[in-house]
């Protein structure tokens, strides 16, 4: 169980740099503008869906399960959550507000993780996870600059509903993995979200459809495109996005809920903050040491601020358990130790 949890804080490391890498490779002057935000939405997730098929077909004829109805519904559901509403709602949240801002407040999604599981999967709430919590707002705070700067409620509003929404996704894939594994959950939620996502932007393509997302605002699904911007320049860094950084990267979170638990886990987001599509300025933690490296951008004191929250906030929530880990396997040793020592005095 200990060193299960000590695995958990690996996948936690693993997904947050593989996170960190998406809008660096979108900045770079090969990529940059030749998708359109939804197309490379949906793509990106179906892709990963589909790479994860053989592997999850494989895991269930392994352990010899069967998916139920049930299953299919909760795979749905999580998908749901996670690409048309989370991924969506924070793509609107972009476009009615400041995109530095919006990905912050998205970070925090981590705050509803904590509740929903301890509401929906009883898990404790320790005094170092609310430690963690107050020191991580606190680097939401100094990163997204909120104080200085005027902040549009709707994105705001939107920004926190997509938060909401992925912590969901979150904490109802935890529950599903004990039955089938999170390979398996994040192949069908992929799978899901993706197949949910394209209807609606099918139904933009058409006449009755546009007009509707016209008067409803929502232009961002009107006539979106499927192919834009697919070249022989554009696909190596495509399959990236789709293979690594969404495939392998939400395997590694959901591995990461599974072995730890949903509070844990997702401190990746504490620790990625991914940027905006569009606008890449003061929104993330690790994103900013590889926009330096990659792009050459400025760290402002405020980013090092919240880096420092942040990584304080993590080292919080993780270093008591992997102490008591640590703790616990060391008197194993002991205890196992002490009846030879018993038999040899004998």
């Amino acid at each position: 169980m200990k060193r299960q949890f000590l695995f958990g804080c690996l996948f936690i490391a693993l997904a947050a740099v593989i996170f960190s890498t998406m809008e660096v490779l979108l900045k770079l002057p090969a990529v940059a503008g030749a998708f359109h935000p939804m197309q490379i939405t949906l793509e990106r997730f179906l892709v990963g869906g589909i790479c994860l098929l053989p592997v999850a077909g494989w895991t269930l004829r392994r352990k010899g399960i069967r998916l139920t109805r049930r299953d299919v519904g909760t795979f749905a559901l999580t998908g749901l959550f996670c690409v048309p509403l989370s991924m969506v709602l924070y793509q609107l949240a972009i476009t009615h507000g400041q995109a530095n801002v919006v990905a912050v407040l998205f970070s925090g999604n981590p705050i509803f993780v904590t509740l929903l599981a301890f509401l929906l999967l009883h898990e404790t709430i320790a005094w170092n996870n609310l430690l963690a919590l107050v020191l991580e707002v606190l680097g939401i705070g100094a990163i997204a600059g909120l104080g200085g700067s005027a902040v549009s409620l709707s994105s705001v509003a939107l920004a926190v509903l997509a938060a909401l929404f992925f912590a969901a996704y979150a904490v109802l894939g935890k529950r599903q993995t004990a039955r089938t594994g999170s390979l398996v959950v994040t192949c069908g939620s992929f799978l899901w979200g993706g197949l949910e996502l394209g209807a609606l932007l099918l139904l933009g393509r058409t006449e009755v459809g546009s007009a509707l997302f016209g008067q409803l605002g929502l232009t961002m699904f009107q006539d979106v495109p499927f192919l834009q911007g697919l070249t022989g320049q554009t696909l190596p860094y495509f399959l990236f996005i789709g293979i690594v950084n969404t495939a392998l990267g939400y395997v590694f979170h959901m591995l990461a809920i599974e072995k730890t638990s949903a509070i844990h886990g997702s401190l990746v987001f504490f620790f990625k903050l991914s940027g905006a599509i569009r606008e890449y300025k003061k929104a993330s933690i690790l994103a900013p040491l590889f926009a330096l490296a990659v792009l050459g951008e400025a760290v402002t004191p405020p980013i090092l601020l919240g880096i420092v929250c942040f990584l304080a906030g993590s080292l919080v929530s993780i270093l008591p358990d992997i102490l008591r880990a640590r703790r616990a396997g060391q008197g194993r040793l002991a205890g196992e130790a002490a009846p030879q020592h018993e038999g040899k005095g004998r």
